[in-house]
């Protein structure tokens, strides 16, 4: 008599326990590349954070997609490799536009300290600087 007083409580409890349990099922293996994301974005430098994990975790991701097609699992576990692939995506966009960005930077440099006077180039990387 006792349980049966208690269901009111008890199943919103449960469904709200469960919710809470797939939710962080679903993004809690986004939660570490947030302060990554943030430090890469933040210093431009993706010296530190490798792009064969993101290759790594796309491919494994994408097979668990794959297979939900042959043998149904729980649908949490599908939506975590539809946020971890989205998530990778993120990060590989990031870490190309850093790297590409450092790269033009120091190529802009690398032209920039060229110059040119009337009687030819004034500098060149295997040459120093001459008067005209």
């Amino acid at each position: 008599m006792e349980a049966e007083g208690l269901d009111w409580l008890l199943v919103p409890l449960h469904q709200l326990v469960s919710w809470g349990a797939a939710g962080a099922m679903v993004f809690g293996g986004v939660v570490p590349y947030i302060p990554q994301y943030r430090d890469i974005r933040r210093t431009q430098n993706a010296e530190g954070f490798s792009t064969y994990v993101c290759l790594v975790l796309l491919v494994a991701n994408i097979l668990r997609i794959l297979f939900w097609f042959g043998r149904h699992f729980e649908s949490p576990l599908l939506w975590q490799s539809v946020v971890m692939i989205l998530t990778m995506f993120l990060m590989l966009k990031l870490c190309t536009d850093v790297r590409v960005a450092g790269e033009l930077h120091v190529k802009r440099r690398f032209f920039a300290a060229l110059r040119w006077c009337s009687c030819g180039p004034a500098a060149t990387p295997s040459r120093p600087p001459t008067s005209c």
